[in-house]
């Protein structure tokens, strides 16, 4: 793997405070997305990201990144990955593999074969609906193997923040630019797979990034605890890096 599988850090964190300006909406007219609309002055034509979610999926903190992202310029939804199950903020909770594989009621997995339809319904989404003809996509943790796994699908260019469950035929497959954001600490993308990645992404030959930031966890990029300085300072420059990737690639 050029990641591992999920675990328990990918279930922890910090909501943050604000009030997201967005909506929900149907796709395919099945599953949930929260949609951000960019001001008409900012709007970026024709381009729009696709926001994969972690474990935790459509909530206050993705929400309120969805909408940083449209400040920017780009209409963006973010997906409901788990069909109506994302994984419980509160007690009690499931363990993590066995909520992925059998979901909260063991009738509704979260495995490739069940998340990926929904990716390219999103995907067409945004096409047709939306007459969007480029596409960026995040992935946060859990969501960055969708990114991956999608590029064939319609997604242009791709940014990942502290990713899991990536396999390393998935990473080489890839058909366009890659940015990666990494936590020093972080049993799921530790250090030899960070440099694992690296190899792989040269033999792409697309642009691609891996920025590590020190002194912060697994989960950062949208769950850390925003009044410690360090991590929010961290925070605010993966996001950047974001945006910066897509404005030069999209």
């Amino acid at each position: 793997m050029a990641s591992n599988p999920p675990g328990e850090c990918c279930t922890v964190g910090f909501k943050h405070e604000g009030q997201p300006t967005g909506k929900i909406v149907k796709i395919a007219g099945k599953w949930d997305a929260y949609l951000a609309v960019p001001p008409a002055d900012k709007a970026r034509k024709d381009k729009a990201i696709l926001y994969l979610p972690d474990v935790i999926g459509i909530w206050q903190n993705s929400q309120l990144m969805a909408d940083q992202f449209a400040e920017n310029g780009y209409l963006t939804i973010v997906v409901d990955l788990f069909n109506g199950d994302p994984y419980p903020l509160k007690e009690p909770k499931p363990e993590i593999m066995k909520w992925l594989t059998e979901g909260s009621d063991g009738k509704n997995p979260h495995t490739k074969e069940y998340v990926d339809p929904i990716v390219v319904d999103a995907i067409n989404y945004l096409k047709q609906e939306h007459g969007v003809k480029r596409i960026g996509s995040v992935g946060y943790c859990f969501g960055a193997k969708y990114v991956v796994r999608h590029y064939k699908d319609g997604i242009d260019v791709g940014y990942l923040a502290h990713p899991s469950f990536v396999e390393e035929d998935e990473l080489a497959a890839i058909t366009g630019p890659l940015s990666i954001a990494a936590a020093e600490t972080d049993s799921i993308f530790p250090a030899d797979k960070r440099h694992k990645s690296e190899e792989i992404l040269q033999k792409t030959g697309h642009p691609y990034q891996i920025t590590l930031y020190s002194g912060v966890e697994h989960g950062f990029a949208v769950r850390c605890d925003l009044s410690v300085p360090l991590q929010k300072f961290f925070k605010e420059q993966a996001f950047y890096q974001a945006v910066t990737w897509f404005n030069q690639f999209l």
